[in-house]
């Protein structure tokens, strides 16, 4: 008996602790991290975009770059380049393709010439789609993010699509511009970072604004394009 009582005596501590551990990390740890998320929604259920109707669009932390057929009218606002694009084709290649899974750097450095070459060609290709002087094409418009997946564009590199935009959709310029400063930030602080453009967002506002909705949820409206 005192045998037994020893042993019980030596395991209770043992048990007190995993009851303890249990409680606290089973229990209480992922509850406060629970409630801690409830007090932003929206991040923590992956910012999601809904469109006027209500239907998720996207994520405002990932670009979506709607692409079209080559000869079709473009009426989007494009993000900055995603992925590497197919090596085998240059013009693909420098441009890469609108899906953010593909997003991944090219690795090139400022020195590589087959980076000063995709340079080139994106800004030609750019130029060419907004009618304007290769020379007004900003820099960001040309290289892609470090992550592949930025889902903001420089107010200079949105300014030169207005013009395209407001054409292929039928909208007053003014209308498309105000579109663009209601989703334009500003510096963080008022010092950090530059102006940006939120295109995801600015894209699902566009489609609003014309009534359509996205292709999934056709239902509650004309469905949208891309």
């Amino acid at each position: 008996m005192s045998t037994l009582t020893t042993a019980l005596r030596q395991l209770r501590p043992a048990l007190v602790v995993v009851a303890l551990a249990t409680l606290l990390c089973g229990l209480a740890y992922p509850v406060s991290i629970w409630a801690v998320s409830r007090l932003d929604t929206a991040s923590a259920e992956g910012s999601i975009v809904r469109d006027a109707a209500g239907c998720a669009v996207g994520s405002a932390l990932l670009a979506t770059d709607p692409q079209v057929e080559p000869g079709q009218p473009d009426p989007f606002f494009h993000a900055r380049v995603v992925g590497s694009g197919d090596q085998a084709d240059p013009t693909a290649a420098a441009m890469a393709p609108g899906d953010p899974a593909a997003g991944a750097p090219s690795h090139l450095g400022p020195s590589n010439p087959e980076l000063a070459e995709w340079i080139g060609v994106r800004r030609e290709v750019i130029a060419q789609r907004e009618g304007v002087d290769p020379d007004r094409v900003p820099v960001d418009a040309v290289t892609g993010p470090g992550s592949g997946l930025d889902p903001h564009i420089s107010p200079e590199y949105a300014a030169i699509q207005v013009d395209r935009v407001a054409r292929e959709n039928g909208l007053p310029r003014e209308r498309v511009e105000a579109l663009v400063a209601e989703h334009t930030d500003g510096r963080q602080l008022g010092f950090l970072g530059q102006p940006r453009v939120r295109v995801t967002e600015l894209n699902s506002a566009l489609n609003s604004a014309l009534g359509l909705t996205a292709p999934g949820c056709a239902e509650s409206g004309r469905s949208a394009r891309g």
